[in-house]
């Protein structure tokens, strides 16, 4: 196993805990990009995993989606299994995957897109970090900046993809005035 997840076990226990929390059937392609987002499970573990899952009962169908594919709930042996034994997996991963997992859910289901970008800046000093939120086709955001390390802007780019909607909030705040979310 090479996810940072650890062991087949907590592959296992991860996908479990965040299938039931997410609250509704998901087709195999989105639970593989959902778990993809967290960057605690790599693709090939969860291929193998899941193939177990269905196996063992921890899994099922409950139907297909528009595409005629399958679309999969934990059991409530799944069930039993995510919660008897998520203690084995830290409780800020846990928390931190499923606020991923769900924002990957709505965003997708808003045609919402990130974007960034880092590239060696023009004048040949610093770096261009830009970001790029698009929904629908319509650019919510575009921002390019300058920074001065690769490493400002990499530091950027992983707090951006962690909370985007956080980036977008505060930059749309600033612009119109309205700074009172520092405050609270």
């Amino acid at each position: 196993m090479s996810s940072p997840i650890g062991s087949k076990r907590n592959v296992k226990i991860f996908v479990l805990y965040l299938m039931q929390n997410v609250h509704t059937p998901l087709d195999y392609i989105t639970l593989g990009d959902m778990v993809m987002h967290t960057d605690y499970v790599a693709y090939l573990d969860l291929a193998e995993a899941f193939g177990e899952m269905t196996d063992d009962g921890l899994v099922q169908t409950v139907g297909y989606n528009e595409r005629g594919e399958e679309l999969f709930l934990p059991t409530d042996k799944g069930i039993c299994v995510a919660e008897s034994m998520r203690s084995d997996l830290l409780p800020s991963i846990l928390d931190e995957s499923l606020a991923t997992a769900l924002r990957y859910l709505d965003f997708k289901k808003r045609g919402v897109k990130l974007a960034c970008h880092i590239e060696k800046s023009q004048s040949g000093t610093g770096y261009d970090f830009r970001c790029v939120i698009t929904e629908q086709g319509h650019t919510l955001m575009d921002v390019t900046l300058w920074v001065d390390s690769k490493l400002r802007a990499e530091r950027m780019a992983d707090r951006f993809r962690g909370k985007p909607e956080s980036v977008y909030k505060g930059i749309t705040a600033l612009l119109s005035g309205n700074v009172d979310y520092l405050l609270g």
